[in-house]
């Protein structure tokens, strides 16, 4: 083990226990807000609507629970990440670095990005399929603009457009829940009774443990993790805040977290009730395929059906292989103290997903795998949340209460179980 950070706590004098009581301004605590919705991007990439859709189209509400259970523990982690990186000012695969033996950072960053690897191409292809929808584009072209509009969101942040970047990723989810939420209001077919038995868990069948399983990855995302916990650096109060302000920045990351991933759980919830609908109104001819759902949409609806639902599909490709990009950099940084520019990272991340796009495979399948490969790496990032966050010599005022690390703990234990039964289910 290498040595512990040497921060230390300033003194609790009565002059910081006054600053502490003293009313702050609003302005203050905005500061802080913003990058918990480059976060959410990751909540509502082409793996979330491939998924959800699938899951509605074969199990109608079955697993909505789901959907809810994984997004509650979505807003603890990511509640968690943006403390660590307010606390330390380190990214979560900085702190692996600087805590752990060289061998064991190296073995979490292979994983890492294995995970970061099929995020990107399953966002790679969820844009480049929206490409093609909306504007009749051949494969390999669709493939080259999905990537150059990737990296111009990319410069953007690098020039240090901060708050530019974040309120287009906040405008992409509105984006991407405006296009389904559309869909939903003229495909019918909805029930808000069975809306309300999907609150109730259950699972029916081997195949519908697997949608579970592409679900939890799509919405619990690892790469969200460590992308997270390095971008409340860049943008809030200076990391003093955290130990001087505790009360003030808790308050200010949980509003965040609350605010970005309840919408991106209001958006993945209609993705399974639109999935539902389409797949009575078929009954039951449709099971999920984005391009059939595009071309039902068109001929049972209207243009304006479908043109919402490839612009969504557009917008959540688009905005998200920048985040996977980004994410990706932040992993390497971290773990590796190595940095690739991020448009040869961009480059290298393509070849896989414009292979698959040209060879004929489902594509909505390749999400879907995608999304279970990813479900596989979330026990990781999680345990490695609940080792840091409990350590109070490292967080602070920050660190995680008793009950925080014990909740944190068991999700993370129950999504390990349930990865490896995985295997016995495919």
């Amino acid at each position: 083990m290498s040595g512990r950070l040497t921060r230390t706590p300033p003194p609790p004098d009565r002059e910081l226990a006054a600053q502490e009581r003293r009313p702050v301004p609003a302005s203050h605590a905005a500061r802080i807000l913003g990058p918990a919705f480059v976060a959410a991007i990751a909540y509502v990439d082409p793996g979330n609507v491939a998924t959800n859709l699938t899951a509605g189209a074969t199990t109608g509400y079955l697993l909505v629970w789901v959907v809810v259970a994984a997004s509650l523990v979505a807003m603890l982690v990511q509640f968690q990440a943006a403390k660590l990186g307010m606390a330390t000012g380190k990214s979560l695969p900085r702190l692996c670095r600087d805590r752990f033996p060289r061998w064991g950072t190296r073995l979490v960053w292979f994983q890492a990005e294995v995970v970061v690897l099929a995020t990107d191409l399953a966002e790679f292809v969820g844009a480049a399929i929206g490409m093609r929808l909306l504007f009749g584009m051949p494969v390999l072209a669709s493939a080259v603009l999905t990537a150059v509009v990737s990296l111009l969101l990319l410069e953007l942040r690098r020039r240090g457009r901060r708050r530019g970047f974040e309120l287009m990723s906040a405008a992409a989810l509105v984006l991407v829940g405006g296009g389904i939420g559309y869909d939903i209001l003229f495909v019918g077919h909805q029930s808000a009774a069975g809306l309300a038995s999907g609150l109730l868990p259950g699972l029916a069948g081997q195949g519908a443990l697997v949608l579970a399983m592409g679900i939890v990855g799509a919405t619990v995302m690892p790469h969200a993790i460590y992308l997270h916990s390095a971008l409340v650096q860049s943008g809030g109060m200076p990391v003093d805040s955290a130990w001087r302000r505790p009360r003030l920045v808790r308050r200010a990351l949980a509003l965040d977290c609350v605010l970005a991933l309840g919408a991106a759980t209001f958006v993945n919830v209609s993705m399974i009730a639109l999935g539902a609908g389409l797949g009575r109104a078929t009954g039951g001819a449709w099971t999920g395929d984005l391009v059939a759902a595009h071309g039902e949409l068109a001929s049972r609806i209207g243009g304006g059906a479908a043109l919402a639902f490839a612009i969504a599909l557009l917008s959540s490709g688009v905005s998200s292989t920048g985040i996977g990009t980004l994410a990706g950099d932040v992993v390497m940084r971290g773990f590796l103290a190595r940095r690739v520019p991020v448009h040869v990272r961009r480059i290298v991340t393509m070849a896989p997903a414009v292979l698959a796009l040209l060879s004929g495979v489902s594509l909505t399948g390749l999400l879907i795998v995608s999304q279970v490969v990813i479900s596989l790496g979330v026990p990781v990032a999680l345990f490695l949340l609940v080792h840091f966050c409990r350590d109070r010599s490292l967080m602070g005022p920050l660190v995680n209460a008793p009950l925080t690390t014990r909740v944190a703990g068991v999700s993370a234990a129950v999504v390990a179980v349930l990865g490896c039964c995985l295997p016995f289910t495919l």
